[in-house]
């Protein structure tokens, strides 16, 4: 009998910490992307609750109905500075600055008022100045158009106070990284005379630089925040609703019911889960918190360590950025910056994803084989058949969504509109469509035991659905406020680029630095990104590093005559953005992951990075072997050519996912069985030969199909090998 109570008391200490941890990941989750403020007044709530409907409305409505680009940003960014000075305070509760814990040592403040739980008047003051700052482009439009290039006091003050004011409201809302580097290029503008003469010019009067941050389309109402206004905001209203329609705890039940019973299931569920919360999500950590609530304490249960079990599902949700169609909002931004169809980086960015993601799934097998994981027994999962069929209507939206894509090709704004709709619909209809057939067979079963009626329940049902369609529009607004804060913050560093030339400096002192050498550049370049990237959102990042770096990789590369084409640099950049996510000191992915599985945040962090090593080498691969982004060559005047041939693109999908195999198998030094040293380096020969043929090609009279084939022949030639050996040492007994 005590035996039974311990292990109750137990059972419910385990069930309390995964609710605590869960907690914990979502206050880290609400403090980085939609806010960690939420205020006791009802009318305070409300007040915010209409703003971000407001701000959905809005967006939906700009998207029927267009508007002049420079107002339409103006009110986005408006929107975005309210709700950022609304819902986040200015520090955080357990670590005040230090006037505040001076005044609170002098003066008998108040307890209890938490800067949580209401909204400090300066905090008012400074969002209603900020949107006045924001909306003069639309009050005053057409005299600003008349007076282009001869701004008058007013446009300079105002502009001064939107970029003061956008600098905390990115401090508040992303950390001091992002503020912190927009104002350092601000200085670089202003002292360009006095600086070191690698990076010195002429410098720009104060004037000139805050008119054409504010009052033109190249600073902060730039092509980043253009973006975000058109398109990325319809896509996170898509994942919100879909996720409050109940989609995203479908993805997961599929998984489960799909992978559950493999060894090390679980954790290939997580795998799963997060590549299909990523197609729609774009953010890790949202992809961490909503996925790693269900599949970190799974994990565990089956024989991971917490620490790995957290990694796991941090290296899956950071993935979980690099899927078609959304890509953090990276695949629209680089579109633009490209000046290519959207479609276009689709395409390129198609086959490394999927490489990444499949081979995410061979080291979670490794580790389970290593570790002896078992599976779930099936009596606890859900069938896969019945848990498929009960949500193939969230699947409706997503086909909607790609079949305009890549099917009609039409634009991106309205694909996402008709997939949106789609989904509404949905919405409204799911649950009264599910309640009438259950009460319509309960009365003809004659299990149902009281009368009901049916047109309240219907109605009932139909109002749950309204309210799923109200948070969605709540949820969509709040988890855009970073990222509109973050377009327009980057547009800045991009304005300063723009004036000062900056790129053309950087060439010169990457290329210093590099000694001229390719890989030391690209190396150099990638390490940037990680530590610029531990500090501020993938989107903003990628911005910053594409305005840079990019055009640094494709120069230097081309002094060293290689042809690396821009949209590889581009997502070379991008990639090592997104590892940042999962980087210690600082990822915070790693930190949700850490609070739900009860771990060290620095260990998850390292453990994910070392899951994560997969994709790093996977941006120096498509520099390299261009084919993998699916493109035969460049012309002369830099337009891609495409890769157009099924069985060619058949071919370097799989070569490249057996190549990254073998590279996983010897980072984890685990193929069947624990592999030698000798068996490891086999196999890092094996990745680099088949990843790369045209190097063995220049040395060997032999074509780069026939060293690809060699190589992917040498990789499971080792496999049956250890399958071999383990065989003959297993005696007969335990083999049957």
């Amino acid at each position: 009998m005590g035996g039974d109570v311990a292990s109750a008391d137990r059972g419910a200490d385990k069930q309390s910490d995964v609710k605590n941890g869960a907690k914990e990941a979502q206050q880290i989750l609400a403090g980085a992307e939609a806010g960690a403020r939420n205020p006791r007044s009802w009318i305070a709530s409300w007040v915010i609750t209409l703003m971000c409907l407001a701000w959905s409305g809005y967006q939906l409505f700009i998207a029927f109905r267009p508007i002049d680009s420079h107002v339409a940003r103006a009110w986005h960014l408006a929107f975005a500075m309210a709700l950022a000075f609304l819902l986040y305070p200015s520090y955080k509760p357990h670590r005040p600055p230090f006037w505040i814990r001076g005044l609170r040592k002098v003066l008998p403040l108040r307890s209890g008022r938490s800067i949580i739980t209401r909204i400090p008047l300066q905090d008012i003051v400074l969002a209603v100045v900020g949107v006045t700052a924001a909306l003069y482009i639309w009050w005053d439009y057409n005299q600003l158009i008349m007076r282009q290039g001869l701004p008058n006091t007013t446009d300079i003050v105002l502009g001064t106070i939107l970029i003061v004011l956008l600098l905390e409201a990115a401090r508040r809302s992303l950390g001091p990284a992002l503020a912190t580097l927009a104002a350092l290029f601000i200085l670089y503008t202003i002292g360009g005379p006095y600086l070191p003469e690698v990076l010195r010019h002429r410098g720009v009067p104060l004037d000139f630089i805050i008119s054409d941050m504010y009052l033109t389309t190249t600073g902060i109402f730039g092509v980043p925040l253009g973006v975000s206004t058109d398109f990325v905001f319809l896509f996170v209203l898509f994942g919100s609703l879909l996720d409050k329609a109940g989609g995203g705890k479908y993805f997961i039940d599929v998984a489960f019911s799909a992978l559950g019973t493999y060894r090390g299931g679980p954790a290939k569920a997580a795998v799963l889960a997060s590549g299909l919360t990523g197609l729609v999500s774009g953010s890790s950590i949202a992809n961490t918190v909503t996925t790693g609530t269900f599949t970190i304490p799974l994990m565990k249960k089956v024989g991971l360590p917490p620490y790995k079990a957290a990694a796991i599902e941090v290296a899956a949700s950071t993935n979980g950025q690099l899927m078609p169609p959304i890509m953090g909002a990276a695949a629209f931004i680089m579109a633009e910056i490209l000046g290519i169809p959207y479609l276009d980086v689709v395409r390129a960015a198609l086959l490394p994803a999927l490489i990444s993601y499949l081979a995410l799934f061979y080291v979670v097998h490794m580790e389970a084989l290593k570790l002896g994981v078992a599976a779930l027994p099936r009596e606890l999962l859900p069938l896969f058949k019945r848990t498929f069929l009960r949500g193939i209507h969230f699947l409706i939206p997503l086909a909607v969504l790609i079949i305009y894509l890549v099917v009609l090709r039409r634009s991106p704004v309205t694909a996402v509109l008709l997939a949106i709709e789609s989904l509404v619909v949905i919405m409204l209809i799911q649950r009264p469509i599910t309640l009438y057939f259950s009460l319509t067979l309960a009365r003809r079963s004659g299990t149902l035991t009281q009368d009901v009626d049916m047109t309240v329940e219907l109605r009932k049902a139909f109002v749950t659905g309204l309210m799923d369609v109200w948070q969605g529009l709540i949820g969509g607004a709040r988890n855009m406020i970073s990222v509109g804060v973050a377009t327009a913050t980057a547009g800045i560093i991009v304005g300063v680029v723009t004036i000062t030339g900056l790129v053309g400096r950087f060439i010169t002192l990457i290329d210093t630095i590099s000694m001229g050498n390719v890989v030391l550049m690209l190396i150099f370049t990638a390490m940037t990104c990680l530590i610029l990237g531990m500090g501020m959102p993938t989107t903003a990042n990628y911005i910053i590093m594409a305005t840079l770096t990019a055009p640094v990789i494709v120069t230097l590369g081309g002094d060293a005559g290689l042809v690396f084409p821009l949209i590889a640099a581009h997502l070379f950049v991008f990639y090592f953005g997104i590892l940042a996510d999962d980087t210690p000191p600082v990822g915070l992915a790693a930190y949700a992951g850490a609070a739900i599985a009860r771990s060290d945040p620095i260990r998850t962090g390292i453990q994910g990075f070392t899951y994560d090593l997969r994709t790093a080498i996977l941006p120096f691969i498509f520099l390299f072997n261009n084919e993998l982004l699916m493109i035969d060559g460049v012309t002369e005047t830099g337009a891609i050519i495409w890769l157009d041939n099924p069985v060619r693109i058949i071919w370097v999908f799989f070569s490249g996912l057996i190549a990254m195999f073998a590279f996983a198998s010897f980072l984890q030094g685990h193929l069947v069985v624990h592999c030698n040293i000798l068996e490891r380096l086999i196999l890092l020969a094996v990745a680099a030969s088949t990843f790369k043929a045209a190097v063995i090609e220049s040395h060997l009279p032999l074509g780069p199909t026939t060293i690809q084939a060699i190589g992917i022949s040498a990789y499971f030639g080792m496999y049956a090998w250890q399958k071999w050996r383990v065989k003959r040492r297993t005696p007969p007994a335990a083999a049957a």
